[in-house]
């Protein structure tokens, strides 16, 4: 699944072009995670007062 960077220098755009696996849990992990850290924190922050209601 994974081969070899057969560049000089390996870049992070030659690690994505890997193949659409490797693309799509490096979007999840960029986008996706910290969205949903996001969501759980300001949720919590709710819960608690810190941020008052509409």
């Amino acid at each position: 699944m994974i081969e070899p960077c057969t560049d000089v220098v390996c870049s992070f755009w030659s690690i994505l072009n890997q193949g659409p696996m490797t693309l799509t849990i490096t979007l999840h992990t960029l986008i996706i995670l910290p969205m949903i850290w996001i969501y759980f924190d300001e949720k919590r922050k709710m819960e608690q007062g810190d941020i008052p209601n509409e």
